[in-house]
This record gives structure tokens, sequence and C-alpha cells, in this order.
């Protein structure tokens, strides 16, 4: 999945280039965040941008990223399950279609990225027991 999430990066990185966007940086803590979220939704067999206790994915970023004196965090999210044998252009021409998602690509403002992309043999709820890999990225941008 590490390659995954790298050429995850790659692609997005492209299509910002072609909008003349600057590039997205890989950010750890945000990875961490957008991985644990795939992890949860797989393991609980839901798939949604607020966490399974209610809470909305600001909050559960803001867990991982925490506040620094004079500085706040703008986030935003994508999602995506599909097939285990996704790859990474399929999911960008995926978010690319919905309008919503093709905005948090495409939003200036961003400037970091966090990519978690996991997969399960056999996912519950949601997935109906089917071999899925779950993608979460996390934009964001320290303001």
């Amino acid at each position: 999945m590490q390659a995954l999430d790298a050429n995850l990066l790659v692609q997005l990185n492209a299509i910002r280039s072609a909008h003349g966007l600057v590039p997205l940086k890989a950010n750890a803590v945000l990875a961490r965040a957008a991985e644990a979220h795939s992890a949860e939704m797989i393991a609980r067999g839901y798939f949604a941008h607020t966490s399974f206790d209610g809470s909305p994915f600001w909050k559960r970023l803001n867990a991982y990223v925490g506040d620094a004196p004079n500085r706040t965090w703008s986030v935003g999210e994508n999602l995506l399950w599909s097939s285990p044998d996704v790859d990474p252009a399929q999911a960008v021409q995926l978010w690319m279609a919905s309008p919503e998602h093709r905005q948090n690509i495409l939003t200036a403002r961003w400037r970091e990225i966090g990519v978690g992309a996991l997969h399960a043999d056999s996912a519950p709820g949601t997935y109906g027991g089917r071999a899925v890999t779950v993608i979460t990225t996390d934009f964001g941008v320290r303001e």
C-alpha cells in the first residue's frame, strides 16, 4: 500500500501542476491520521468523513495535528473505497469526476497531504464482506 500512497501523491501533484497549482508535500502526521481513519472504517464497516463516534473529520484531524501558538490548520478530506486492484490513476479519475473531491484536489491553499490506503481481504458492514481498498487523503495548510 505504500506504493499506492506514494503514487497517489504523484498523480495528485500532476493534476495540480496542470492547473498551475503548487505541489503538495507529504506530511507524516496527516498520513497517520489518514491511515487511522481508513483502518477504522474497514474495521467497523462504515464509510464516512465523520468518525465512528460521530465527530467531524476536522476534529479527528485536530487530534493529530494539534494547535500551535498563533497557528491553525485548515483541512480537507477525500475518501474512496474500491476493488483491491484500484490504481492511483483510477482513484484520481474517480475523485476528479466528483465536484466536491475535485474541489479539494484543486484547492490552491492546500500545501500538505497525508495518504492512507489500506486493503482488507474481507471487510464488514458497508463493504458486504468483500475485499476492498479504502483510501483517505487528508489535505492541509498551516495558517
